[in-house]
Protein backbone atom coordinates (compact mmCIF):
# COMPACT_ATOMS: atom_id res chain seq x y z
CA UNK A 1 0.00 0.00 0.00
CA UNK A 2 2.94 2.39 0.65
CA UNK A 3 4.60 1.55 -2.24
CA UNK A 4 1.39 2.67 -4.41
CA UNK A 5 0.66 5.84 -2.51
CA UNK A 6 4.49 6.91 -3.08
CA UNK A 7 3.37 6.06 -6.65
CA UNK A 8 0.56 7.79 -7.16
CA UNK A 9 2.38 10.98 -5.55
CA UNK A 10 4.80 10.82 -7.68
CA UNK A 11 2.72 10.77 -10.60
CA UNK A 12 0.52 13.95 -9.49
CA UNK A 13 3.84 15.37 -9.11
CA UNK A 14 4.77 14.45 -12.51
CA UNK A 15 1.34 15.62 -14.22
CA UNK A 16 1.35 18.95 -12.04
CA UNK A 17 4.93 19.27 -13.52
CA UNK A 18 3.37 18.61 -17.16
CA UNK A 19 1.30 21.71 -16.86
CA UNK A 20 3.92 24.03 -16.19
CA UNK A 21 5.90 23.68 -19.36
CA UNK A 22 5.40 21.13 -22.35
CA UNK A 23 8.63 20.75 -24.90
CA UNK A 24 8.72 20.06 -28.00
CA UNK A 25 5.17 21.64 -28.94
CA UNK A 26 4.26 23.19 -32.51
CA UNK A 27 5.44 26.69 -32.84
CA UNK A 28 3.17 29.14 -33.23
CA UNK A 29 0.25 27.08 -30.78
CA UNK A 30 -0.13 29.55 -27.61
CA UNK A 31 -2.33 32.54 -26.25
CA UNK A 32 -0.57 35.06 -24.98
CA UNK A 33 2.51 36.69 -24.01
CA UNK A 34 4.14 37.18 -20.74
CA UNK A 35 6.67 39.99 -21.21
CA UNK A 36 9.35 39.63 -18.38
CA UNK A 37 11.13 42.47 -16.95
CA UNK A 38 14.24 41.84 -14.84
CA UNK A 39 15.78 44.35 -11.98
CA UNK A 40 19.49 43.90 -13.70
CA UNK A 41 21.33 44.48 -9.65
CA UNK A 42 18.98 41.77 -8.60
CA UNK A 43 20.31 39.04 -11.26
CA UNK A 44 23.83 40.53 -11.09
CA UNK A 45 24.23 40.30 -7.10
CA UNK A 46 22.61 36.62 -6.84
CA UNK A 47 23.69 35.25 -10.36
CA UNK A 48 25.81 37.31 -12.96
CA UNK A 49 28.37 38.65 -10.55
CA UNK A 50 29.91 35.38 -10.10
CA UNK A 51 29.64 34.81 -13.88
CA UNK A 52 31.59 37.85 -14.53
CA UNK A 53 28.82 38.56 -16.80
CA UNK A 54 29.34 41.86 -18.55
CA UNK A 55 25.77 43.10 -18.01
CA UNK A 56 26.73 43.44 -14.51
CA UNK A 57 29.59 46.09 -15.71
CA UNK A 58 26.89 48.27 -17.14
CA UNK A 59 25.01 50.80 -15.22
CA UNK A 60 21.41 48.99 -16.04
CA UNK A 61 18.26 48.92 -14.41
CA UNK A 62 14.81 46.74 -16.32
CA UNK A 63 16.71 44.68 -19.30
CA UNK A 64 14.30 42.56 -21.25
CA UNK A 65 14.15 38.84 -19.69
CA UNK A 66 12.00 37.76 -22.57
CA UNK A 67 8.87 37.58 -24.22
CA UNK A 68 7.97 34.18 -23.21
CA UNK A 69 4.63 32.97 -25.28
CA UNK A 70 2.61 31.11 -22.90
CA UNK A 71 -0.88 29.14 -22.38
CA UNK A 72 -4.02 30.15 -19.82
CA UNK A 73 -2.20 27.50 -18.05
CA UNK A 74 1.68 26.59 -18.07
CA UNK A 75 3.86 27.66 -21.50
CA UNK A 76 5.45 25.71 -24.49
CA UNK A 77 9.16 25.65 -24.33
CA UNK A 78 12.10 24.63 -27.17
CA UNK A 79 9.28 24.09 -29.75
CA UNK A 80 9.85 21.77 -32.89
CA UNK A 81 10.44 24.80 -35.85
CA UNK A 82 12.12 24.73 -39.24
CA UNK A 83 12.77 28.05 -38.82
CA UNK A 84 16.25 29.42 -39.07
CA UNK A 85 17.88 30.62 -35.97
CA UNK A 86 19.32 34.34 -35.58
CA UNK A 87 22.82 35.09 -36.71
CA UNK A 88 25.15 36.20 -33.85
CA UNK A 89 24.88 40.07 -35.81
CA UNK A 90 21.21 39.47 -35.07
CA UNK A 91 21.68 38.60 -31.30
CA UNK A 92 23.73 41.18 -30.63
CA UNK A 93 21.71 43.94 -31.41
CA UNK A 94 19.55 43.38 -28.60
CA UNK A 95 22.35 43.50 -26.05
CA UNK A 96 21.18 47.38 -25.57
CA UNK A 97 17.97 46.19 -23.89
CA UNK A 98 18.77 42.18 -22.85
CA UNK A 99 22.83 43.11 -21.58
CA UNK A 100 24.40 40.82 -23.53
CA UNK A 101 23.96 39.06 -26.91
CA UNK A 102 23.71 35.88 -25.28
CA UNK A 103 20.52 36.27 -23.50
CA UNK A 104 18.86 36.80 -26.84
CA UNK A 105 20.54 33.34 -28.18
CA UNK A 106 19.01 31.92 -24.93
CA UNK A 107 15.40 33.48 -25.01
CA UNK A 108 15.28 32.31 -28.66
CA UNK A 109 15.83 29.13 -28.22
CA UNK A 110 13.41 27.97 -25.28
CA UNK A 111 10.66 30.74 -25.90
CA UNK A 112 11.38 32.21 -29.30
CA UNK A 113 11.15 29.03 -31.25
CA UNK A 114 7.69 28.45 -29.61
CA UNK A 115 6.21 32.03 -31.25
CA UNK A 116 6.20 30.65 -34.49
CA UNK A 117 7.59 33.64 -35.68
CA UNK A 118 10.86 34.14 -37.98
CA UNK A 119 13.85 34.91 -35.38
CA UNK A 120 14.09 38.47 -36.71
CA UNK A 121 10.58 39.30 -36.32
CA UNK A 122 10.48 37.65 -33.36
CA UNK A 123 13.45 39.62 -31.85
CA UNK A 124 11.50 43.27 -33.36
CA UNK A 125 8.46 41.93 -31.41
CA UNK A 126 10.47 41.86 -27.96
CA UNK A 127 11.71 44.89 -28.46
CA UNK A 128 8.56 46.34 -29.42
CA UNK A 129 6.97 44.69 -26.65
CA UNK A 130 9.54 46.12 -24.29
CA UNK A 131 9.28 49.77 -25.59
CA UNK A 132 5.45 49.73 -25.43
CA UNK A 133 5.48 49.46 -21.32
CA UNK A 134 7.13 52.39 -20.07
CA UNK A 135 9.47 51.75 -16.74
CA UNK A 136 8.98 54.51 -14.11
CA UNK A 137 11.41 57.16 -14.01
CA UNK A 138 11.98 56.90 -10.19
CA UNK A 139 13.79 53.73 -10.85
CA UNK A 140 16.25 55.05 -13.07
CA UNK A 141 17.93 57.17 -10.61
CA UNK A 142 18.04 54.85 -7.54
CA UNK A 143 21.91 55.20 -6.37
CA UNK A 144 21.40 52.72 -3.47
CA UNK A 145 19.41 50.16 -2.04
CA UNK A 146 15.86 50.62 -0.34
CA UNK A 147 13.89 48.28 0.83
CA UNK A 148 10.00 48.77 0.15
CA UNK A 149 6.89 46.90 -0.02
CA UNK A 150 6.67 44.82 -3.15
CA UNK A 151 3.53 46.13 -4.23
CA UNK A 152 5.17 49.85 -4.58
CA UNK A 153 7.22 48.37 -7.95
CA UNK A 154 3.90 46.91 -9.12
CA UNK A 155 1.89 50.48 -8.07
CA UNK A 156 4.62 52.23 -9.81
CA UNK A 157 4.42 50.23 -12.86
CA UNK A 158 0.46 51.08 -13.03
CA UNK A 159 0.46 54.80 -12.16
CA UNK A 160 3.29 55.04 -15.48
CA UNK A 161 1.25 52.76 -17.94
CA UNK A 162 -2.65 53.93 -17.80
CA UNK A 163 -4.98 51.17 -18.14
CA UNK A 164 -2.44 48.93 -16.93
CA UNK A 165 -4.66 46.64 -14.66
CA UNK A 166 -3.57 44.86 -11.48
CA UNK A 167 -4.62 41.42 -12.84
CA UNK A 168 -2.41 42.16 -15.77
CA UNK A 169 0.83 42.38 -13.92
CA UNK A 170 2.64 40.62 -11.01
CA UNK A 171 6.06 41.10 -9.67
CA UNK A 172 8.32 38.68 -8.23
CA UNK A 173 10.79 38.07 -5.56
CA UNK A 174 14.11 35.92 -4.96
CA UNK A 175 16.33 35.84 -1.89
CA UNK A 176 14.32 38.37 -0.63
CA UNK A 177 14.47 40.56 -3.59
CA UNK A 178 13.01 42.51 -6.20
CA UNK A 179 13.57 40.37 -8.91
CA UNK A 180 11.40 40.85 -11.63
CA UNK A 181 7.86 42.42 -13.39
CA UNK A 182 5.89 40.52 -15.82
CA UNK A 183 3.26 41.87 -17.63
CA UNK A 184 0.53 39.78 -19.90
CA UNK A 185 -0.05 40.64 -23.35
CA UNK A 186 -2.31 39.69 -26.04
CA UNK A 187 -0.79 38.74 -29.26
CA UNK A 188 -1.24 42.00 -30.35
CA UNK A 189 0.67 43.11 -27.46
CA UNK A 190 -1.95 45.21 -25.89
CA UNK A 191 -2.12 44.32 -21.93
CA UNK A 192 -4.46 41.50 -20.89
CA UNK A 193 -5.55 39.30 -17.89
CA UNK A 194 -2.49 36.80 -16.50
CA UNK A 195 -3.99 33.15 -16.42
CA UNK A 196 -3.66 32.12 -12.93
CA UNK A 197 -0.43 30.10 -12.67
CA UNK A 198 0.96 33.68 -13.81
CA UNK A 199 0.08 36.04 -10.54
CA UNK A 200 1.67 34.73 -7.92
CA UNK A 201 2.51 38.33 -6.64
CA UNK A 202 5.51 39.07 -4.10
CA UNK A 203 3.78 39.82 -0.98
CA UNK A 204 7.11 41.26 0.93
CA UNK A 205 6.76 44.17 2.50
CA UNK A 206 10.80 44.64 3.09
CA UNK A 207 12.03 43.26 -0.25
CA UNK A 208 15.69 44.60 -1.77
CA UNK A 209 15.90 46.56 -4.60
CA UNK A 210 19.45 47.31 -5.50
CA UNK A 211 20.90 50.14 -6.93
CA UNK A 212 21.98 50.84 -9.41
CA UNK A 213 25.91 51.26 -9.86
Amino acid sequence: MRKAIVTGLALAGMMTAGLAFSEGRRAGDFDYYVLALSWSPTWCALEGDDRESPQCDKPLGWVLHGLWPQFERGYPSYCNTTTRDPSRRQTAAMEDIMGTDGAAWHQWKKHGRCSGLPAQEYLDVSREAYDSITRPPAFKTLSKDVLLPAEVVEKAFMSTNRGLGSDEITVTCKDRRIQEVRICLSKDLEPRTCGEDVIKDCTLTKARLDGID
